[in-house]
Formats: structure tokens, C-alpha cells, sequence
């Protein structure tokens, strides 16, 4: 039987609802770990076949790895593994699979839901009912008939709000470099670069994974060529938005409205002027798995390691070259 150990922040949080089926799979020989006990007690790693972990999850380095000379597998209940892995971890060919996917779809529905709210402008009446203390009028909207939707980038999250926006009569339109003419008709995107996607869109999703070259992707004249009345959303990464450009065009569009629920740095500034704009909603990271759906993520693990047991393929494994571009 292959045998275990937890290592994460809150084990209840992720693998509270499947850790008796995983005990029927592997032997956790010790009770779950947290990363600052595991470098403490790096001995309990000497049987360790496989290791269940999730945010908070320990780096693997040199030290840890000598300390676990039986490592095959490492089954991460989260995202992106970037914050866990080595070189080091790589060149020892040990299999790594990740929770990304789960933890993709409350990001989809959350964006979802704002590209909904938002063509009904429906922030706009929660600040302005709150900050004039009446009942508004309403005003001309955008609505969710023939309207246009900008989708910046087809990832797994990009493509699967995509594949959700078929059953509304929206217009989709993206801007992803990396995506054929045939993945777009499939999706029911028409493709264009990435100044159309904003002056053309009534609403407009950031889905760009944060690498180096996409740091400052969206810049403050991208802001500035956005139709009146337009919403921007970002549940990807703050950091490919230039922010200072884009909070110098929210000060002088009123009409313009930024949902970010990522920014850069995370949290901002005290002080900073996402805090006070009326034309901003900012979110605590929130689009992500949370309480109950975190389970989610530990049920994704269990079924992997049901894969690993049998000899299959790991639906989500990670590789060195597919964690560069998932960064």
C-alpha cells in the first residue's frame, strides 16, 4: 500500500470530504502537516510515497527532497503549482498534478455573473443608490441582447466562459494569439486584437495567465478607447494591468466601471485610489474556490490518485513546459 502525508494549511478545508476514501487508497502513517512542522520533522518524509497538499503547501527543495528518497507523486489541491516547485523537483522526474481545473469553475461562474450584472449596469445603480440616497432613475444599459462581450485570453477559464455565453444572445469576440481560426468557430468567437476587444466591447473579462511578457498587458489607452458605459473584469492576475494608467482614465470616465477582484500589488496600497473611485467594485480575491467549494479540489485529487493507483494517466498532471505557460 503506498503510503502518505498531509502537508497544507487547513487539511479540513480541502480534503475534509474525501480523506476516508483516500485512506482506503494510501497509508497516512502521521498526522497532517503544515509547511513550518514538515521542516521541523523532515524525518516523517522518509516513507513518503505520495504527499497530499494544497495553498500553504511546502517548497520542494533539495532538503526536502533528500528527506524523501520514495517521493513518486505529489497530488496539489489548488491552482498553480509555481509557488511549490524547483528545479530541483523537475529533475527528479516525480509526477505532479494540480486542482486547477476545479478551482477554474467558481472563477467562471463568478465572471459570468459580472458579465451579466454589468451589461445591466448594475453597479451603477448600487453606487449611485447608496451615494445619493435615493431611488435612481434608470438609464440607457447595454442589456444582454446584442451586445458585445471581450474575452482576452482563451484559457480554460476564457474558453469555458465562452462556452456559457452561447446560451445568451451576446456577441463574443477574444483576443488570443495562440488560438486557430477553427478552436474560435468551435467556440463561437470571432477573433481580433486586442485594442478592437476594448473599444469594441460593452463588457470586457481578463483571463491572461501572468508571465513576464504580459506584465502591463492592458494598458491606459486601451482604457480610454472603451465604448461609454463599459465594464472591465478582472479575475486574472493584477499585475497585466497597467493600474496607475487605468486609475489616471477612471478618474475622467465616470461612465466606466472596473470590477477587479485581482490587483497589484494585493491588497493595494492603503491610500490607493481603487479604494475610493466610484467607478470601481474591488473584491478580496473572492473569485476563486472559497469555503465549501474548496472541497471541490480535494475530490479532483482523489480521483487522480484513484488514476495513479490503476496505472493510468493523470487527467491533470503538470509538466515542467505546461507550468511555464499556466504561471
Amino acid at each position: 500500500m503506498l503510503q502518505g502525508l498531509y502537508i497544507l494549511d487547513d487539511f479540513e478545508l480541502i480534503y475534509g470530504s474525501t480523506y476516508e476514501e483516500i485512506g482506503k487508497l494510501v497509508n497516512i502513517y502521521a498526522p497532517p502537516q503544515t509547511r513550518q512542522t514538515i521542516r521541523e520533522n523532515l524525518d516523517l518524509l522518509e516513507n513518503a510515497d505520495v504527499i497530499f497538499t494544497s495553498w500553504g503547501g511546502p517548497k520542494f527543495d533539495k532538503d526536502l527532497l533528500d528527506a524523501a528518497p520514495n517521493l513518486k507523486a505529489v497530488f496539489y489541491g489548488a491552482g498553480t503549482i509555481k509557488y511549490i516547485v524547483t528545479d530541483e523537483f523537475w529533475d527528479r522526474q516525480i509526477k505532479i498534478t494540480s486542482a486547477y481545473a476545479a478551482n477554474a469553475e467558481p472563477v467562471v461562474e463568478f465572471t459570468l455573473s459580472q458579465i451579466l450584472f454589468s451589461l445591466k449596469r448594475g453597479w451603477y445603480y448600487v453606487v449611485q443608490s447608496k451615494t445619493q440616497e435615493k431611488y435612481i432613475q434608470k438609464v440607457d444599459v447595454p442589456g444582454a441582447y446584442g451586445s458585445t462581450v471581450g474575452i482576452v485570453s482563451l484559457g480554460m477559464i476564457g474558453r469555458r466562459v465562452c462556452e456559457l455565453l452561447k446560451q445568451f444572445d451576446v456577441r463574443v469576440i477574444a483576443y488570443d494569439p495562440f488560438v486557430s481560426q477553427e478552436e474560435a468557430d468551435k467556440l463561437n468567437v470571432e477573433l481580433c486584437s486586442l485594442e478592437e476587444v476594448f473599444s469594441r466591447s460593452d463588457v470586457v473579462s481578463l483571463h491572461t495567465p501572468w508571465l513576464k511578457e504580459t506584465e502591463g498587458l492592458v494598458t491606459g489607452q486601451h482604457f480610454s478607447s472603451m465604448k461609454k458605459n463599459a465594464t472591465f473584469i478582472n479575475t486574472s492576475r493584477g499585475a497585466i494591468v497597467n493600474e496607475a494608467e487605468m486609475i489616471e482614465v477612471l478618474k475622467v470616465r465616470p461612465d466606466l466601471f472596473a470590477v477587479l477582484d485581482v490587483t497589484y500589488p494585493e491588497p493595494p496600497l492603503e491610500g490607493s485610489p481603487l479604494y475610493s473611485l466610484e467607478n470601481v467594485i474591488l473584491t478580496p480575491h473572492i473569485a476563486g474556490s472559497l469555503s465549501g467549494e474548496c472541497q471541490r479540489m480535494g475530490a479532483y485529487m482523489l480521483e487522480e490518485l484513484k488514476r495513479f493507483v490503476t496505472g493510468q494517466e493523470l487527467k491533470w498532471e503538470i509538466t515542467k513546459e505546461k507550468a511555464i505557460i499556466m504561471a
